[in-house]
């Protein structure tokens, strides 16, 4: 093992004078300067300038790096190795996803009739673009329930916004329609195979592209029938009173009720049915009546199955940790709360993330335990327990089974171990003749020994006292000593909890820097339930900040890293965290690498989709309080005056990003160049902006080790690291 001694750099950086306007708003008699609302407009000249400018130098400073095409060459070379999806089946035949290593999209195969059939290329979104910028969504696609059809959603350049297509299964060949203005849907097909439900924004006048910043509202639930054009789908329900309302529809296993749930946030739903007359022939002519269940934003309902009226119910109401109840639609009176019957109940410690239904009567129940995937079969007709499925310490990332088939499939990861799908199927009606699950599909990094590595987790104490999670990863070979650059990433948000899994990311820096690796499972995520959600929410957001930087603290104190070595990482709302806990503990950390942040907690709400945010942070404009709350750790209102050090920071965004608009990043970047770039004019702080890219989802393998290129280069350069070489 060599390294190659750092070319240490210490130019000053001058950056561009961005204009500065008089505008201010007033909250609760509180006048608040917004002196870069201007870069709002994106369409502007004047911000097609700023990001050509800021462009310019983040571009000339990250090429300066001398291991950049090192880099390049590890990281192609890590992700050059075959990677499979999680198994599912669907009618008579099987698919999965594949990709052989530099392809920019997961190619989507299909093995017909039996498991072990040679596989076909069923879909392939390469071929749909030179770059490989159009993807198949993960969310709006499904198939009709006896296989012969299937509804997909394309998404471009990363935008959250869709269009649906529809295939024919055996021919390959797709139906003329294109269903357009889809954003936040599902496909929930009818049980006569002959169309399904989704929602769309009809009333939605922008281009639709990603690039737009304005609300999208008044989302509508529509059937389409196959063979037919979008003008004729059929709208079965809207809510005008309520602009802001999403629907994910949901036809039941027997076919006979459509669910709606309702939200209007990231949590909590409604709860509507309709019941058809005839299940395999249902009448869908208008707007269909609809039969409520749940009609306060209370909690979280999810369906997982159903004997005739008798609903079986995934939620968190009256527990934070979920359980399995029984609800009866027969009528109003037995669909009451006080008529709800348990059947899982709730685990005083382990979170039931989730539970599917196979071989008709059994239950696959996944738990978090100390932020550790356990899976677990259990009997629908009373919840006992009849199996723990054997798997290694890390996460269940998928789980694929249906009602009507006796197979299940299933993928695990962890920090050191790729994604790998086992198979199980069920013989018999048996309980005590369930086999053990059997490896399916193996995905092996070439170059890369994992047994190199130690993975470990431990416990460390907050500001508050409240024990935090951590997963420690890093060589066996190298000291404790503190002399090596640690990666810490976080999250703490959204009920999103970090579970272990392997990502070709952490390899690099791994082996490359000599790094160690750490990921904290602060407050604001779903590690513990919701009660652990809600401690890093609203008015306890600073529990996340507060948690994050003693997570640093304790690398620190352990003599894992020192501080100019700290590199702080994190995306969206992690984002936020990383630029909050810069401004706050600029001391602590070396380097920020801020993924798309949400920074301007002022104005988030009025873009997009960022209303929905108004649970997780609080509204400005109604609420006193959160104004005071959302201003006290806003990233572009908070930065520090007259500091000694501030870390070096880089800001990637996009302009395809209609989730986390990148308005964000551009008002603080311009703001901390202002705030301390004369200051401290030999820190780096810049931006990557790039171009027909959006919030990450979709994003295809050469953009990916692109962007990670100029991420790891900007880190090398900042923090003069050598280059570790492996070979």
């Amino acid at each position: 093992m060599m390294s190659s001694e750092p070319t240490t750099t210490t130019s000053s950086f001058v950056y561009p004078d961005a204009r500065r306007s008089n505008v201010e708003d007033e909250y609760f008699g509180q006048k608040i300067a917004d002196p870069y609302r201007w870069l709002e407009d994106v369409d502007s000249d004047e911000t097609a300038r700023f990001v050509a400018e800021q462009n310019a130098i983040s571009s000339k400073y990250i090429e300066s790096c001398q291991y950049r095409e090192r880099i390049k060459k590890r990281l192609t070379d890590l992700y050059e190795y075959p990677r499979y999806g999680c198994p599912y089946r669907e009618g008579e035949n099987y698919f999965m996803e594949m990709n052989t290593g530099l392809q920019n999209q997961n190619v989507l195969f299909i093995m017909r009739n039996r498991l072990d059939a040679k596989p076909e290329i069923f879909f392939d979104p390469n071929s749909l673009s030179n770059d490989g910028t159009i993807s198949l969504s993960t969310y709006t696609v499904s198939f009709s329930d006896d296989g012969k059809w299937w509804a997909y959603g394309l998404q471009k350049s990363g935008s959250d916004w869709n269009s649906i297509k529809i295939r024919n299964v055996d021919t390959g060949i797709d139906l003329d329609e294109e269903l357009t203005k889809v954003k936040f849907s599902t496909i929930s097909w009818t049980k006569d195979n002959q169309g399904f439900f989704y929602s769309y924004y009809p009333d939605q006048n922008d281009q639709c592209d990603g690039q737009e910043t304005t609300e999208c509202a008044f989302q509508k639930l529509y059937y389409h029938r196959l063979n037919t054009p979008q003008s004729s789908d059929i709208l079965v329900y809207e809510t005008p009173e309520h602009p802001r309302y999403r629907f994910k529809s949901c036809v039941s296993d027997c076919g006979q009720y459509l669910h709606v749930f309702i939200v209007h946030s990231c949590e909590y739903n409604l709860w509507y049915y309709h019941k058809f007359s005839d299940a395999k022939n249902p009448s869908i002519n208008g707007r269909l009546q609809f039969e409520p269940v749940i009609t306060e934003f209370e909690a979280n309902y999810n369906y997982v199955t159903n004997d005739g009226p008798i609903h079986y119910i995934h939620t968190d109401h009256k527990s934070p940790n979920y359980r399995v109840i029984k609800i009866d639609l027969s009528d109003h009176t037995t669909s009451a709360e006080s008529n709800w019957k348990n059947l899982i109940d709730e685990h005083s410690k382990n979170v039931l993330e989730f539970v599917s239904i196979v071989r008709n009567d059994l239950l696959i129940c996944h738990y978090l335990s100390d932020v550790i995937s356990r899976l677990e079969l259990r009997k629908l007709n009373d919840g006992a327990l009849i199996k723990n499925i054997s798997i290694p310490v890390g996460t269940v990332s998928a789980v694929s089974a249906k009602r009507d088939q006796n197979e299940l499939f299933y993928s695990f990861t962890s920090f050191l171990i790729p994604s790998s799908s086992y198979y199980l199927k069920f013989t018999s009606d048996n309980d005590d003749q369930i086999a053990e699950p059997q490896l399916f599909k193996e995905s092996k990094p070439k170059n890369f020994d994992p047994s190199k590595f130690i993975t470990k987790q431990i416990f460390y104490e907050s500001k508050d006292g409240t024990r935090i999670p951590m997963f420690i990863i890093h060589n066996k070979q190298t000291p404790i000593d503190s002399s090596r650059p640690c990666i810490l990433y976080g999250y703490g948000g959204f009920n999103i909890s970090v579970m272990p899994y392997f990502s070709v990311i952490r390899l690099l820096p791994l082996e490359q820097m000599n790094a160690v690796i750490a990921m904290a499972n602060i407050r604001g995520g779903g590690e513990y339930g919701e009660r652990w959600h809600d401690d890093g929410k609203l008015l306890l957001k600073q529990n996340c900040f507060d948690d994050f930087i003693a997570a640093a603290e304790y690398l620190v104190r352990e003599k894992y890293t020192t501080p100019k070595r700290i590199i702080i990482q994190g995306g969206s709302n992690g984002g936020l965290l990383v630029a909050a806990c810069s401004n706050q503990r600029p001391d602590l950390f070396g380097c920020t690498v801020c993924f798309v942040g949400v920074l301007d907690m002022l104005r988030y709400h009025k873009f997009t989709i960022g209303h929905s945010w108004i649970s997780e942070y609080g509204s400005p404009d109604d609420d006193e309080k959160h104004f005071r709350n959302l201003i006290s750790y806003s990233p572009l209102h908070t930065i520090p005056k007259n500091v000694d050090r501030y870390p070096a920071t880089l800001l990637l965004t996009a302009d395809h990003d209609d989730r986390v608009v990148p308005i964000h990043s551009f008002k603080f970047i311009a703001e901390l160049q202002y705030r301390l770039g004369k200051h401290l004019p030999r820190t780096p702080l810049m931006i990557r902006i790039d171009t027909k890219a959006g919030h990450g989802f979709g994003k295809p393998v050469e953009k990916i080790i692109e962007e990670l290129v100029d991420c790891y280069s900007f880190i090398f350069n900042s923090l003069s690291l050598p280059f570790v070489d492996t070979n």
